[in-house]
């Protein structure tokens, strides 16, 4: 039996997806997401250490890997506030999104072509596939106050984070189904593959994922109205936008004074995001460097992606409890055990138990991050100062695996490179903390 229409307009209501604009804003969380799964986290990472990855070269796959996260995540903290500036004063915010969401798209239909020790191509289209994702959110994220309403922005968020863990989990299902059955769906299978149709499958995979992030974007390009310009700035191209940014970005560096507890906030997320974006970026190159199985991994990752839709939702529903904040600091204890358990990891057992609490708390730690910080600023400038958000995100995102790979350096032994990250969760933790966030939500509403 069905469910009725006006209790599924009650559930979508709770959901913060009951009106077309709302479903449609949430829906590129699931576009985006089969990137960020499939690329980023589980199937690219291993595919560069087995196939494109030349074994003469002195760096090892997973340094060169890094250094590629790395170089692409400063590449857009750098123009990110730039920007954020161009589109609040040019309306060019579904501009620039689809810009950045087509360039990763055709990235990642580029590995497609990648060979057996093409590993410049790879890390090349890496690099702009990560580029094209991390700039696309900067401009989804900037649309999110202007979507939702106050008192819907918690919960659009995590059911956003909810839709991208399961759409995610989908399209890394089907891609580990032809990896695992290639001859189940038609694919070259068997002893005796030439190196091209050993790869296929894989290849396969990066062109799905850029097609499935092309075709769920629509949405939102569709249905989400352009948030107007700033009214003394309507007509401004965004050529001329881009001549007057540097005195924007000293206005938005200056007035972030004004607003002390989102700056609180974007030096406490830059800590503490710091270690989650690397446990997650990280986790296949640690476990393969401890020698655990690669399809065990990927099991335990398509395990998060599932597990992580109910409990995005749930820290929606905690945070409406407890607070938003309060929410967010008891992801962040969740992390602190998971780093220890990363620190003394032996088993594949171990991975499945680091990646289930990861699950708990990984979509309602980011989701209620972004939320909180959108309500802590002026909905009318949130293209600049999401740009500043990013920075510190990609910034983060830069930081860790630094760290992660100079204290295996240092030390030789890469459980060590754990405890930084421990370390910088536990201090933005401290930081957050000290965040008053109905003082500093009642200032942002005074703009």
């Amino acid at each position: 039996m069905g469910v009725s229409s006006p209790t599924r307009a009650r559930l979508l209501d709770r959901l913060a997806l009951g009106r077309p604009e709302l479903r449609a804003w949430a829906m590129y969380d699931w576009a985006n997401s089969a990137m960020m799964t499939v690329i980023i986290t589980a199937i690219y990472p291993i595919f560069f250490a087995r196939v494109a990855y030349d074994d003469s070269l002195e760096l090892t796959a997973n340094e060169l890997h890094a250094r590629a996260t790395v170089l692409s995540l400063a590449l857009i903290a750098l123009v990110a506030p730039l920007l954020g500036v161009v589109s609040d004063r040019s309306a060019s915010k579904k501009k620039l999104l689809s810009g950045f969401a087509l360039l990763g798209a055709a990235s990642c239909a580029g590995l497609f072509f990648v060979g057996p020790g093409e590993w410049e191509l790879a890390a090349g289209l890496f690099v702009l596939a990560n580029i094209g994702a991390t700039g696309s959110f900067v401009f989804y994220d900037a649309l999110l106050p202007h979507v939702a309403r106050p008192d819907e922005v918690d919960s659009l968020s995590t059911s956003a984070y909810a839709l991208g863990y399961l759409g995610g989990g989908l399209m890394l299902a089907l891609n580990l189904a032809w990896i695992q059955w290639p001859g189940f769906f038609g694919l070259p299978s068997g002893e005796g593959l030439s190196a091209s149709e050993a790869s296929l499958p894989a290849r396969l995979a990066f062109l799905s994922v850029a097609l499935w992030w092309l075709v769920f974007s629509w949405p939102l390009l569709r249905s989400v109205p352009e948030p107007p310009a700033d009214p003394s700035r309507a007509r401004l191209s965004v050529g001329r936008a881009l001549v007057g940014t540097v005195g924007g970005l000293r206005e938005t560096l200056r007035d972030l004074r004004r607003y002390p507890q989102a700056l609180l906030m974007l030096v406490a997320f830059l800590l503490y995001n710091d270690g989650i974006l690397t446990i997650i970026r990280m986790a296949t190159s640690y476990g393969d460097e401890l020698g655990l199985d690669a399809g065990q991994m990927m099991a335990a990752i398509l395990m998060v992606q599932f597990v992580g839709v109910p409990c995005a939702f749930l820290f929606g529903w905690i945070a409406s409890g407890i607070g938003t904040k309060r929410a967010v600091l008891l992801g962040l204890a969740v992390y602190v055990v998971v780093a220890v358990l990363a620190r003394n990891l032996e088993t594949a057992r171990g991975f499945f138990a680091m990646a289930a609490l990861i699950a708990l708390v990984q979509g309602g730690t980011q989701a209620l991050s972004r939320s909180l910080f959108a309500s802590l600023i002026p909905a009318a400038r949130s293209g600049e100062f999401f740009g500043f958000f990013a920075v510190f995100d990609r910034f983060a995102g830069i930081l860790g695996p630094l760290l992660f790979f100079q204290v295996q350096a240092w030390t030789g032994n890469v459980r060590d490179s754990v405890l930084p990250i421990l370390g910088l969760i536990v201090a933005g933790a401290v930081v957050l903390c000290f965040v008053k966030v109905e003082p500093g939500r009642a200032a942002a509403l005074k703009d």
